[in-house]
């Protein structure tokens, strides 16, 4: 399994630095990772960096806390897809699922979509299953599912809990065969890594990505 190529390489601080961007891109180039994930500012920078290789530049939309209004989150994307953004990871509105009002979320992702495919982009939609119910996350798959997104995310990786197999499990059974699942949160092992890989994880957001190729070297898996 190459798994070099599951791995989003990740950094979301809020203290991001251009170094830290310049060393991130660096190492996704070198370890063929699917994609950097980086602050919004830094798109154009990773782009950049990245001309030339197989890596993506993803960013992330309404976060980490996802309420913001439905026109904020558009014109984030915009600016992202100007700037040169492949992926997009965008964080539902949580407070309108925890108030079920499952009408904003479906009048959210219904606005979101056309903007997004009209350019061709990936996108990634960032529920937080680690503060959802089953039930929550099986409504999830269902409106998401139906909606024609790329990947569904379990988790931003600010919340007290963050990816588990058993959610990733959960999520494979419910959503339909072309929509993707991404696990994030809290990877910071090739064992954890490829235990979410097997449940049916197709991306892996993680900061940790050089740390856990390192340990593939212990292993029997290739890159």
């Amino acid at each position: 399994m190459q798994l070099n190529r599951y791995i989003d390489h990740t950094i979301l601080k809020p203290t991001t630095l251009v170094t830290d961007i310049e060393q991130l891109c660096s190492e996704a180039k070198q370890y063929d990772f699917a994609a950097v994930c980086v602050p919004p500012p830094f798109v154009q920078k990773a782009k950049q960096l990245l001309e030339g290789s197989d890596t993506k530049t993803a960013t992330v939309i309404g976060f980490p806390f996802g309420y913001s209004a439905i026109e904020a989150k558009i014109a984030e994307i915009l600016l992202a897809m100007v700037d040169g953004a492949d992926e997009l990871d965008m964080v539902i509105n949580l407070i309108a699922l925890k108030n079920n009002d499952w009408q904003y979320l479906a009048n959210e992702i219904n606005h979101i979509m056309p903007v997004v495919k009209q350019k061709n982009k990936i996108i990634k939609i960032i529920i937080e299953s680690g503060v959802l119910t089953n039930d929550e996350i099986i409504k999830c798959c269902d409106l998401y599912g139906a909606a024609g997104i790329d990947y569904l995310k379990t988790s931003t990786g600010y919340a007290e809990k963050g990816a588990s197999a058993d959610a990733v499990q959960l999520m494979r059974k419910h959503l339909p065969d072309h929509v993707k699942i991404k696990a994030s949160g809290g990877i910071r092992t090739y064992d954890f890594a490829r235990q979410l890989v097997d449940a049916g994880a197709e991306r892996l957001g993680c900061s940790a990505g050089v740390a856990i190729m390192q340990q593939t070297v212990n292993t029997d898996a290739v890159y």
